[in-house]
């Protein structure tokens, strides 16, 4: 069953033509909302005007060689391992959601377009990729919701209360789960595979086209913010957040310095 490609399988009764299109108007929701976001919230005027801010603050000019070692470091430790995460269950759950929905797309993307009939069979290696990332990525979204998330483990919230910001990641559950059903359905050859696929369909329109109400586009702003927090400690700068707060002495108080502020 995890070798078997359902796009191509549902190639059969759809065709190949309808699910690029439908993909690629995925992609233009994601690009229209993420322009939306900048325009609308103002997100790009915010984010360039930390950058002129940490610019007026420096002290020193960095060098191109320590700018391009602030820029890998930044995408191994920020961007690729989630370094920003001190809680290691947070990271974790971050981490299988973010890498799961990467293998998920791409390989989604591949099997409609390079491989959309069993005519031209898609390598087992990708068909394999597309099962592991769609459940890992389940499986984080699971585990963040009904485990991590602040409001339920901290403060003993229901797990099925919902606020709009969780738009992003109910919508991406939802979608991850029923797309596991479909294609499970569909590779069975099991008649509720349509009724499935279009209730997949219905859950991923809404997870991408809710890009401008949702949390989605963030995902490519936190790369940049990060590269411009830490190219704004390098050259000097102050970071454009709260010092940490003192540590508390045994009577609740914080202890004090020696030196005024």
């Amino acid at each position: 069953m995890f070798d078997i490609n359902p796009f191509a399988e549902l190639s059969q009764s759809i065709s190949p033509t309808i699910m690029q299109a439908f993909v690629i108007a995925m992609g233009v929701c994601v690009a229209g909302g993420t322009l939306f976001d900048i325009i609308h919230k103002g997100s790009a005027k915010y984010f360039f005007s930390l950058v002129k801010k940490g610019a007026e603050r420096r002290s020193r000019n960095v060098p191109f060689g320590e700018k391009v070692s602030v820029a890998v470091n930044t995408t191994a430790h920020d961007v690729l391992a989630s370094g920003e995460f001190c809680n290691v269950k947070r990271r974790l759950a971050h981490l299988m959601t973010m890498y799961g929905f990467l293998a998920y797309v791409i390989s989604t993307a591949v099997m409609v377009f390079a491989y959309p009939t069993p005519a031209s069979p898609a390598p087992t290696f990708l068909v394999n990729l597309w099962w592991l990332g769609i459940v890992v990525l389940a499986l984080g979204c699971y585990w963040f919701w009904f485990f991590i998330r602040v409001d339920v483990a901290a403060e003993g919230n229901s797990p099925f209360r919902m606020v709009r910001a969780d738009l992003f990641v109910v919508a991406l559950m939802i979608s991850a789960t029923l797309g596991i059903i479909w294609a499970y359905l569909q590779v069975t050859g099991n008649f509720w595979s349509t009724f499935a696929l279009g209730l997949y369909l219905l859950s991923t329109a809404v997870l991408f086209g809710s890009v401008p109400w949702s949390k989605f586009s963030h995902m490519f702003f936190k790369p940049a913010a990060a590269y411009q927090k830490n190219m704004s400690m390098a050259n000097g700068g102050r970071r454009n957040l709260p010092a940490p707060s003192e540590k508390p002495s045994i009577y609740g108080k914080a202890q004090r310095h020696s030196h005024n502020y």
